[in-house]
């Protein structure tokens, strides 16, 4: 026994030593002031006595003196959580009572409400009079005091200038100062009608100023467009003579026409050498007046602009059409969107697509096509013969 307790004393001794080292290496590590002479501690006090009156106590028999209980909350208390352990097998709090039975959870949410609500309301501490007003009433605090009396929305800033700055903005006039700050870009400073104003060097409008009150900018009336008075009849007569001087025709928005005053101003159309453009847009032309249309579109050579928008034309009448304008490469801008049928359909979209390929003197096209590949070959090749047209000119002015 003397020789086992002698063991653990030399033990306990070693441990001690060890211990006393590797508190000093810390201490002298991280700044503390901590220090050590031979084997007492002067660090401090535990539960009023020096730590080293801890030093003779025996761990083990005072470990022996605690209940399991006790144990179990030392060890919670001591021990590190084990990373192998499951997290709902971590917590210190352990349930030692046994299950009563399995869980039913409609049952036992049945319970909570009504548990809830057959619980009795607390009672107020103050009790509840009507028109009694607690607490303190918020009031708020009082809006900040501007330097300006007569304009509380200016906020003054002090800046040091030269005495000749001083002297001329001194002498200014408002309108100086608004193109002063239209010039420096401080448009905040100035309201719409000033900035459009000192833009375009105009003075101060009437009754508009720093503090006054910007209002919206009356829209101008515009009349409404009159009908169009076109005569077809002496339109017809005109076309038929060939007159000079008539070189654009217009007939947009007069549906009264007939179909033989149709025929007889498409048959007219075919022979004339002056007219540049016919505009035929919301007349109610339908496929049924094409066969007269694409016959004088294949005779006349001096048409550049056609606008046919708007009316009851087939996919298959546009594809007439265009087909007709190919015969003699005259036009230069056609008009063909917002008939009836809006959608005309890949198949006649790249019809439409090979006849423009075709033809070198259109430069602009108003179809609507749906299809990225329609309409890129299209533009390519609209810019195609722009820049054709462009060399061509740039050749004769040499």
């Amino acid at each position: 026994m003397e020789s086992e307790e002698a063991a653990e004393e030399s033990s306990y001794a070693s441990g001690r030593r060890r211990s006393s080292a590797t508190a000093e290496r810390r201490g002298s590590m991280f700044g503390n002031r901590i220090t050590y002479a031979g084997n007492e501690m002067t660090s401090g006090k535990l539960f009023g006595k020096d730590l080293t009156e801890y030093d003779e106590v025996d761990v083990d028999a005072l470990l022996e003196q605690l209940s399991p209980e006790e144990l179990e909350l030392l060890a919670g208390d001591v021990d590190p959580d084990d990373s192998l352990v499951p997290p709902s097998e971590r917590c210190g709090y352990k349930c030692e009572k046994e299950s009563t039975g399995p869980l039913d959870r409609k049952q036992l949410i049945d319970h909570i409400n009504e548990q809830a609500i057959n619980e009795p309301d607390r009672p107020e501490l103050v009790p509840y009079v009507p028109g009694t007003v607690r607490g303190k009433k918020w009031v708020p605090p009082p809006p900040p005091v501007s330097e300006d009396p007569d304009d509380p929305t200016i906020d003054q800033v002090e800046v040091d200038l030269d005495e000749e700055f001083n002297s001329v903005l001194e002498i200014a006039t408002e309108d100086e100062i608004v193109d002063l700050a239209a010039i420096l870009g401080f448009h905040s400073m100035m309201n719409q009608d000033q900035y459009h104003a000192s833009l375009l060097n105009k003075g101060r409008p009437v009754g508009v100023g720093w503090g006054g009150i910007t209002k919206a900018t009356k829209f101008k009336p515009l009349p409404a467009e009159p009908p169009n008075d076109t005569d077809p009849e002496e339109s017809i007569k005109r076309l038929k003579s060939d007159d000079a001087k008539f070189k654009e025709l217009n007939l947009n928005n007069i549906r009264k026409m007939t179909d033989e005053q149709l025929g007889r101003l498409f048959g007219a159309l075919g022979s004339n050498s002056h007219l540049e453009t016919l505009s035929m847009a919301n007349t109610g032309l339908s496929d049924r007046h094409l066969d007269a249309l694409t016959s004088a579109l294949a005779q006349n050579n001096t048409l550049r602009t056609l606008n046919l928008e708007t009316n009851n034309i087939t996919p298959p009448g546009v594809v007439r059409v265009m087909e007709a304008l190919n015969k003699m490469h005259s036009v230069e801008e056609v008009r063909l969107a917002n008939q009836q049928q809006g959608v005309l359909g890949n198949k006649i979209e790249m019809q439409l697509t090979n006849l423009i390929e075709e033809n070198n003197t259109l430069l602009r096209v108003g179809i609507h096509f749906e299809f990225n590949d329609a309409r890129n070959r299209v533009s390519r090749q609209l810019q195609k013969n722009l820049d054709t047209l462009r060399k061509l000119r740039s050749g004769s002015d040499k």
